[in-house]
């Protein structure tokens, strides 16, 4: 009973400290580029290390699936619970390499369309972004959160996902 109460209290503890604030996801239109902030954790094992994975996929790679999950409770009413994930695939095939949620406080379907018209004709053919801010910030009553990691892009990733890929100026060409 010891080993059970230490186990779950270890892994409580630990999800809370290691679970970063958010998992953003920051959409580049001018490489056509995705990152993501993924953290995955082993629920039954609090004892290995969770990394925070950040990677980069092409944007051609990205589909979209929405899933729909049904439950019925104890109390013979329905729930139903939907959401989009993102899936990134093998270049050239369908073969599913990674899988991302796509979260949001508004529709996911509104959302992914957003998504889709800004990555193919950028800011001019969306309205502004109705939801942009920093991903470390919490609301008065999130006090577990408070105890976990800040959302922290590495340097390099952080400049990339912002900016536009920089060309090489021309060679001059001397005429003899």
């Amino acid at each position: 009973m010891l080993s059970l109460v230490t186990w779950q209290a270890t892994s409580f503890a630990r999800l809370i400290r290691a679970t970063p604030r958010d998992e953003p996801i920051r959409f580049n239109r001018a490489r056509q580029k995705i990152y993501a902030y993924n953290f995955t954790f082993c629920w039954w094992n609090p004892f290995i290390p969770w990394p925070i994975k950040i990677v980069s996929y092409d944007w051609k790679d990205v589909r979209a699936e929405r899933w729909r999950k049904q439950a019925v409770t104890h109390q013979g009413s329905h729930l139903v619970k939907t959401g989009i994930m993102l899936s990134v695939v093998e270049p050239g095939t369908n073969k599913v390499i990674d899988r991302f949620s796509l979260s949001n406080t508004y529709g996911e379907e509104s959302i992914w369309a957003y998504i889709c018209t800004y990555m193919q004709h950028g800011l001019d053919a969306v309205s502004p972004a109705p939801h942009n801010e920093d991903h470390n910030l919490l609301l008065w009553y999130q006090f577990a959160k408070r105890l976990a990691p800040e959302v922290k892009w590495p340097e390099a990733i952080d400049h990339e996902s912002r900016t536009a890929p920089q060309t090489a100026p021309l060679a001059q060409v001397e005429s003899p």
